[in-house]
């Protein structure tokens, strides 16, 4: 969000050729705390899906039992 990019906290996930990856890490390092390369062009989009994915199953479970502790 908002406040890790200010902090500096942020987590890239990258795809794409592994020799340019290596060439632009120095430069995410200044944006972000974590860089994590996941191989081949789309896989690091692939990764950043399953992790919103996983992060909105995790709201929807709280949401629901919050409800369920109101009724």
């Amino acid at each position: 969000g908002v406040g890790a990019a200010r902090a500096g906290n942020l987590t890239f996930m990258v795809g794409g050729v592994e020799q340019e990856f290596d060439a632009a890490k120095e430069l995410l390092t200044c944006m972000g705390s974590n860089v994590v390369y996941c191989g081949e062009v789309g896989t690091g989009q692939a990764a950043k899906i399953c992790n919103n994915m996983l992060l909105a199953v995790s709201m929807i479970g709280t949401a629901e039992a919050m409800n369920l502790g109101i009724r």
